[in-house]
């Protein structure tokens, strides 16, 4: 089973997603602009909340893995289904730093490496 310090990690970052699904599903008009201040005008958040409703959706289904891996009870499952799905979290962060924001890389990547290297360390 994974130490308990890997799975509270694992519950904040699925957390984090949740809360980007929330806004970028539900809130993007309103909240999407705090977080994206300067990156869009306004009229942008009304045509591209389709497009962040869909992101939304990928961050629940990241989330939705890590939660899963919490609830394995094989020891050999759990590990592996936790490395998959904080791999796709950091390569999701990766790729938005490289192409939208560094700081993706910051709130999101970094936090999956950390988390993956203590998983594979522990």
């Amino acid at each position: 089973m994974l130490p308990i310090i890997t799975k509270i990690l694992i519950a904040i970052i699925a957390a984090e997603h949740l809360y980007i699904l929330w806004f970028e599903m539900f809130d993007w008009e309103n909240r999407g602009k705090k977080i994206f201040k300067g990156a869009f005008t306004d009229d942008m958040f009304k045509a591209t909340k389709g497009l962040a409703a869909n992101q939304g959706l990928y961050n629940g289904f990241l989330a939705a893995g890590l939660i899963w891996s919490l609830l394995i009870h094989n020891a050999e499952w759990q590990h592996h289904v936790a490395v998959f799905f904080l791999v796709c979290v950091a390569i999701a962060g990766i790729y938005g730093a490289a192409t939208a924001s560094r700081k993706i890389f910051v709130v999101q990547a970094l936090p999956a490496l950390i988390t993956l290297a203590l998983v594979c360390l522990l």
